[in-house]
């Protein structure tokens, strides 16, 4: 039976086992996860945290990972400013990016969520205000998220993926991880 794991990556961790070529040592996977055969379905830039799935099956990983099977990507994603409704709607329209119009996204203004401190913290500007949104997609360009906040003027201050399909954070801390159903 595939092993699947969600693990809660912190931010700074590189999404990959090893760091090649680095002149500095950055933390890795390897730093939390002593599991065999596992391998990221997908990744998470090193900027960003929340939920990693790794999994040892080639067909599972391509289900998780591959943009193909749209599954949802639920983000809580902390921006500079807060905004307006017809931000939203474009978010829900689809985002035109260098590389090509987004497929459109859910959006929503929520509270700030309750999570774990960040180290380093989110700079804080007492003369621009932030906000927080939950954001779903369900593609996977490169950065794509800080991507299409920053093109409606709302850099993404902080990042954190919340879930994949069913897959979630909830009861998960920063840097553990769990053994997972991979019907879910």
């Amino acid at each position: 039976m595939p092993r699947l794991i969600a693990f809660n990556k912190p931010y700074g961790v590189l999404s990959q086992f090893t760091d090649h070529g680095a002149q500095s040592a950055r933390a890795t996977l390897s730093n939390y996860i002593a599991v065999p055969g596992v391998y990221p379905a997908g990744r998470l830039d090193r900027d960003s945290e929340g939920l990693l799935l790794l999994c040892d099956d080639g067909a599972l990983q391509a289900r998780i990972a591959d943009p193909r099977f749209k599954m949802a990507k639920v983000y809580l994603v902390q921006v500079e400013g807060i905004p307006t409704p017809a931000a939203l709607d474009a978010l829900r329209s689809g985002v035109r990016l260098k590389d090509g119009l987004t497929r459109p996204a859910r959006a929503e203004l929520i509270e700030a969520p309750e999570l774990w401190p960040r180290d380093p913290p989110v700079r804080f500007r007492k003369t621009v205000p932030d906000s927080w949104m939950r954001l779903t997609i369900r593609e996977g360009r490169n950065r794509q998220v800080r991507r299409m906040t920053a093109a409606l003027g709302h850099p993404t201050l902080r990042l954190v993926r919340w879930s994949i399909g069913a897959w979630t954070l909830a009861g998960l801390g920063l840097g553990e991880w769990r053994e997972v159903d991979q019907s879910a």
